[in-house]
């Protein structure tokens, strides 16, 4: 399961409207590790500016890599995050994780880090099982 969703917030979605905001706190709570790591991202872009920020770092263990997985392979729950942080995120690797503002002047930094291309030359041996 990917997340700990509370008897509260299961009642809501059955009933129908879900608040996105309650849904992002479940997000937060069940996911700390892809939490903090887009947390983290965001804060770096807002005060080092530039075109993205991005993790090359693996994360510390296969639970954490999975909080990664789970987070943004999710459109649910991938939209929601980029909505809370006012951002667009992208990912390679299983770890590879970068933040781009909302800007339209980052438009072509993202079709470059999300292109063939880019995949190809982030690729390396260990991180082949990942």
């Amino acid at each position: 399961m990917s997340l700990d969703v509370s008897p509260a917030l299961l009642e809501q979605a059955e009933r129908g409207e879900v608040d996105e905001a309650a849904f992002v706190d479940c997000v937060r709570t069940s996911l700390p590790f892809a939490w903090e790591m887009i947390s983290s991202l965001v804060a770096q872009l807002k005060v080092d500016g530039g075109a993205f920020a991005d993790n090359q770092t693996p994360p510390p263990d296969e639970h954490a890599r999975g909080q990664l997985l789970r987070a943004l392979a999710s459109d649910a729950i991938r939209g929601a995050l980029q909505r809370h942080f006012g951002v667009r995120l992208a990912f390679q690797n299983c770890h590879r994780v970068a933040v781009f503002p909302l800007d339209p002047a980052a438009d072509e930094p993202l079709a470059r880090f999300t292109s063939v291309r880019a995949q190809l030359l982030n690729q390396s041996p260990e991180l082949r099982d990942c």
